[in-house]
């Protein structure tokens, strides 16, 4: 915004009509600039209003029952299917959408804001960014069989990437898929795959080459889209910090058989296929986390105005005020940031830097925010009535995952600022 008029003093945001350029006393027009409008549309501001519409049906007693036992908020995710957001960012042709990543991003927040945190928006999250790879390198039969019961929510997936052994570095994967005639042999352990419990689908990245026989680590990895054979997979719950609603498991393969037709793209291709997806991934984690983080500011703040103690409200004292106003400025940096790389992906342009960095400032400062709520609380924040506990217990998923924050400020020192790669 620039600065009002001062009478008889020139406006230092504005440029002038001519501007003079060299010593020769030329004088030239300034560039014609499309106006900077950080505003949501209309139609992205109803999405918003939407989802924290349909999701004010689910309060906070509803997360707090789902994580204290341990089950997955089916209602919820149901009713998000039925209200056709599952599909917002899938083509229209199979009965999505046809929407962004920003608008993705607009409504993943929401959830998260609601008070759903992590609970709500890790129940639908493989359904917005997940079949990516599906869309954009399935075949017709695969995206007309695949993508519709998805979007539907018939169908549940999961996320078969990270192994015991391999952790981030994705290309020491051992799993294996040894191709049979018409189908492949599946063999190996997963981990960290998020909705295994309850999921009939699974998205699959095992190696069809094994890696000394490869020119390049990222080379010989296939990616599958099948049905999670519960026979040939046991599904093992890992009992984690919080964010129980959502369900974190080990999954060992022995033998389980994927038809040809559900290998997605070429043989040995998988890891690139894969790639396409993470950059949406981190920017929708990015919006979650800002989400979760301006749920805690708004209890905190609200709980600062209510609670009185030595006869004032605590919300007075700077020592409370001063911590939530800095917090809520870095959400909305934060937030600008993944807004940023959403446009730069939805407009075909590189993103890389942008999405990392939106991770790692949106995660940080939802964190936090959450930390916050709870010291603003005091002993109460410890209490599960409150409800911030949750909320902080589970601030810390994004800073973990799906990449930790040094490896991001690693990727940004070495792309941004030229320095030597370090992993």
């Amino acid at each position: 915004m620039g600065l009002p008029n001062v009478p008889g003093k020139p406006n230092p945001t504005r440029w002038p009509r001519t501007a003079k350029h060299g010593t020769n006393g030329t004088t030239r027009r300034p560039p014609e600039r499309p106006a900077m409008d950080f505003a949501l549309t209309d139609a992205q501001q109803q999405i918003r209003d939407q989802v924290l519409r349909l999701c004010a049906r689910f309060d906070d007693n509803y997360w707090l029952e789902r994580d204290n036992t341990a089950t997955f908020p089916h209602a919820f995710f149901d009713a998000m299917a039925e209200s056709g957001w599952l599909g917002i960012a899938m083509p229209e042709a199979y009965g999505g959408a046809g929407l962004g990543i920003t608008e993705a991003s607009i409504m993943m927040q929401a959830v998260a804001e609601s008070g759903a945190a992590m609970s709500g928006a890790s129940a639908i999250h493989i359904n917005i960014f997940g079949l990516n790879p599906v869309v954009v390198y399935g075949n017709e039969a695969q995206k007309t069989r695949m993508l519709p019961p998805l979007i539907a929510g018939k169908d549940k997936a999961c996320f078969g990437v990270t192994e015991p052994n391999a952790g981030l570095n994705t290309t020491e994967i051992t799993t294996r898929a040894d191709l049979h005639g018409d189908h492949y042999m599946v063999n190996g352990t997963k981990i960290w795959t998020s909705t295994a419990q309850v999921a009939n689908k699974i998205l699959l990245l095992a190696r069809t080459t094994p890696l000394d026989k490869v020119k390049r680590k990222s080379h010989g990895m296939t990616l599958f889209y099948t049905d999670l054979d519960r026979a040939h997979a046991e599904v093992r719950l890992i009992h984690k910090m919080g964010r129980h609603a959502v369900d974190s498991n080990m999954v060992f393969f022995e033998d389980m058989r994927i038809p040809v037709e559900d290998r997605i793209g070429e043989e040995g291709e998988g890891f690139r296929y894969l790639i396409h997806g993470l950059n949406p991934e981190r920017i929708l984690i990015a919006a979650e986390a800002v989400g979760m983080g301006r749920c805690a500011i708004e209890r905190a703040a609200k709980y600062a105005r209510e609670r009185t103690v030595f006869g004032r409200q605590i919300g007075q004292n700077q020592a409370i005020q001063h911590p939530l106003a800095r917090l809520w400025a870095e959400l909305e940096a934060a937030n600008l940031m993944a807004l940023k790389a959403a446009w730069l992906y939805d407009n075909g342009r590189e993103c890389g830097i942008e999405a990392n960095a939106s991770k790692y400032l949106g995660a940080e400062a939802g964190y936090h925010a959450c930390e916050q709520a709870v010291m603003t609380h005091g002993g109460m924040g410890y209490a599960q009535e409150y409800h911030v506990e949750r909320l902080f217990r589970e601030s810390l998923i994004p800073r973990i995952a799906p990449v930790s924050r040094e490896l991001i400020l690693s990727y940004l020192a070495e792309r941004v600022l030229g320095q030597a790669k370090s992993y």
